[in-house]
């Protein structure tokens, strides 16, 4: 687990971007067949993505689906529940979101808010918590057992990468946007994240829905080494892929180019 100090301090060299471009490619194409796969199968998949705050999950969350196809990788990120949502059984607003046949959905934080920020940030009660992480392998053996494979990743950052990450929110007006006030009040609290943490571990790591750790001090490293663990996890089949021609054009046939002027943007690049 990654504590004060991180395993990187005196570790590997972050990765250049060439480098990166370069390996995750290949990644890139396996992630296609996997979606094939899944589209010509009928499979379900459902990854969780869980961390702490700067941990990366959004980087991870767009490496996995650039390059694939939006009607098949689904992500739900939910906003804060609604007073409706808050009077419903806790799951109740999860469920829907979980995937039907050909689809990967992919939770950008989930269920666990319960284990994590509403634990540690007090929007839930203690009891309510303790009763969550009670019931949760259950629900998820449920999931897993109707045929869906669901995978849990946890990032894991230092809190010297963490500070890091919130001091460049703070001095780059292009990700300003990403630091709240809960993150800034999180911030203060790493050692109670690492206890809410550590018992969600205890009492949520099982046989059917076990947690995977990241690494994830260098981001590149940490989107490669989750893409290639995921297509490890799914037992997917490369499809043949049919031959395919392009068709000749047809011919002009009297069209001629309109006269209408039409309103091109400018083009200072």
């Amino acid at each position: 687990m990654v504590e004060p100090g991180g395993p990187h301090a005196d570790g590997p060299r972050l990765m250049k971007n060439k480098e990166y471009r370069h390996l995750i490619r290949p990644l890139h194409g396996e992630l296609v067949q996997l979606q094939e796969w899944v589209k010509s199968t009928g499979s379900r998949v459902c990854i969780v993505f869980e961390g702490r705050d700067t941990a990366g999950k959004g980087g991870v969350i767009k490496a996995m689906t650039e390059r694939v196809s939006p009607r098949v990788f689904r992500v739900v990120a939910l906003t804060a529940p609604t007073d409706r949502e808050k009077s419903q059984m806790y799951i109740q607003r999860y469920l829907p979101h979980l995937p039907a046949a050909g689809e990967v959905v992919i939770f950008d934080r989930s269920w666990y808010n319960r284990a994590g920020v509403e634990r540690v940030m007090g929007f839930c009660t203690e009891e309510e918590a303790q009763h969550f992480l009670q019931i949760t392998p259950m629900v998820e053996h449920a999931i897993a057992k109707s045929g869906v494979i669901l995978l849990k990743y946890w990032l894991e950052v230092s809190d010297s990468q963490q500070t890091a990450r919130l001091r460049s929110r703070i001095d780059d007006p292009r990700k300003i946007w990403k630091l709240s006030d809960l993150d800034l009040d999180s911030y203060s609290r790493w050692y109670d994240y690492s206890r809410a943490r550590d018992d969600m571990f205890h009492l949520t790591d099982t046989g059917w829905a076990p947690w995977f750790v990241v690494n994830n001090d260098d981001k590149k490293r940490g989107r490669l080494n989750v893409i290639s663990h995921l297509l490890q996890q799914v037992p997917y089949e490369r499809m043949e892929r049919p031959d395919v021609t392009l068709p000749k054009r047809q011919k002009r046939h009297g069209y001629t180019e309109p006269t209408q002027p039409l309103h091109w943007i400018p083009t200072p690049y």
